[in-house]
């Protein structure tokens, strides 16, 4: 059976509520720090290059942005947050435009978020770590192969004992964790009834 990662295009970019796609297959979203490595992250994980389109300027993305995984599931690219001197209109926005997704979207399964490995755990990260309440979470630390062995086993180990959900090192730069992230995702798009039930 073809892996839905293998057959990853753009389908929509949203600024709003009003003109996000129609729900349809479950959904897995992407969130961190501006400039953290979110996008190398994503593509990465489909196997692309340029699919998610990476920036040296913090907070370019300002949009949600899916893409499809063939039929069978979707991935949303969250705009990053915390980039220096945001204004607080900015801000406003982010979280009016994220938490409209995260918290009306039924088809989300879970949440992948990107923590740089050398700086996990900011007051940043903390804050979108009480914004996502119970969704099921997977943390990435990103840049992993600027560690050495025994501070990537120290980092992991602080990061899983503090976060709710499971911690993986991650590197796009030599591919550390990303077949193993691919098969937990797979076992998220997986599950019997994929998507939340919202009251």
């Amino acid at each position: 059976m073809k892996q839905p990662f293998s057959d990853a295009t753009f389908l929509a970019s949203s600024a709003g509520a009003a003109d996000m796609p129609p729900p349809g297959p479950p959904e897995i979203a992407f969130a961190g720090r501006s400039n953290v490595g979110k996008s190398s992250a994503i593509n990465a994980l489909l196997g692309r290059r340029r699919l998610a389109f990476t920036s040296k300027t913090p907070g370019r993305t300002q949009t949600l942005n899916f893409f499809a995984l063939g039929e069978a599931a979707r991935l949303v690219d969250l705009p990053g947050y915390g980039f220096a001197r945001v204004p607080k209109a900015m801000r406003a926005q982010w979280q009016a435009l994220v938490g409209a997704y995260i918290g009306s979207r039924r088809t989300l399964v879970g949440v992948v978020m990107i923590m740089d490995a050398r700086h996990p755990l900011t007051p940043l990260d903390e804050q979108l770590l009480h914004f996502l309440g119970d969704v099921p979470l997977l943390v990435l630390l990103s840049k992993a192969d600027k560690l050495t062995r025994k501070e990537q086993a120290a980092v992991l180990g602080a990061v899983a004992t503090a976060v709710p959900g499971q911690a993986r090192l991650f590197s796009s730069v030599t591919r550390q964790g990303v077949d193993e992230c691919r098969s937990l995702l797979e076992q998220w798009l997986e599950q019997p009834g994929s998507g939340r039930r919202l009251e």
